[in-house]
């Protein structure tokens, strides 16, 4: 799996950028089957910046209904990364 495969999107919300402002951590919705040294390297490689510590968190797609029709949301998988004392968050992530 290249780089471009495991970060499939940064995920920009209030509680993403207050946690980039607080903790200097960035939130990412990566591959199901990423793992933790493998986001960190993606995310090294992509914004040449230095990884303290990687957390995953694994989400069940729910259920979706229109009209009498259900159906699932595909499960998915977020990353938050922690960034180093002294590195400096990409700009996609600045208000």
């Amino acid at each position: 799996m290249n780089i471009h495969e495991v970060i499939r999107r940064p995920l920009v919300t209030e509680k993403g950028v207050a946690k980039k402002e607080a903790e200097l951590t960035l939130c990412f919705e990566v591959a199901p089957e990423a793992n933790k040294v493998q986001v960190k390297h993606a995310v090294e490689k992509l914004f040449k910046v230095k990884v303290d510590e990687v957390r995953t968190s694994n989400f069940v797609g729910k259920e979706r209904r229109r009209g009498r029709f259900t159906g699932f949301r595909p499960d998915w998988k977020k990353a938050y990364v922690r960034l180093k004392a002294g590195e400096k968050a990409p700009d996609w992530a600045e208000i």
